[in-house]
């Protein structure tokens, strides 16, 4: 049967990204500026799925159609994890990150997280992330637990 509702054109791509949470961190859909990631360009009426990095874009598939980059486009920010990933917490804090995880616990959300060596070996910072729209529910959680920028 397929995927009904799937997108078939790079604006209806980007609204479901938007309904269904995803960020645009790592992803140029309809024209928005990311600094890594991959994207969707119309050169010469030819569609063109990049990859970024560093104001360098290499073509990794080139298509005819924009209905089939947004299938091809949709089944990869589909597969990808990250795209439905909202950092909420980033604290060099042990303890004010486990009083995020027990407030998220508390409100029945899927989280996930761990540490990584932030300002060094010996000085890690955790990071939490929720899933999709879950953001919408702990967005003034974010407030108090990103207490120190991830850049």
């Amino acid at each position: 049967m397929g995927h009904v509702n799937s997108p078939t054109t790079i604006i209806e791509l980007e609204t479901w990204m938007k309904t269904n949470c995803f960020n645009f961190n790592s992803y140029a859909i309809n024209g928005n500026n990311i600094d890594e990631g991959f994207g969707i360009e119309n050169t010469a009426g030819l569609f063109v799925w990049y990859y970024t990095e560093r104001g360098k874009k290499d073509a990794i598939k080139h298509f005819h159609t924009e209905q089939e980059i947004v299938r091809y486009a949709f089944e990869q920010i589909r597969a990808d994890k990250w795209a439905k990933t909202h950092c909420i917490g980033f604290s060099a804090n042990f303890h004010k990150i486990a009083e995020l995880k027990n407030e998220l616990r508390q409100m029945n959300i899927d989280f996930f997280g761990g540490q990584i060596p932030f300002y060094g070996v010996d000085s890690p910072v955790y990071r939490i992330y929720v899933l999709g729209c879950d953001i919408l529910k702990t967005a003034h959680l974010k407030e108090i637990y990103m207490n120190e920028k991830p850049y």
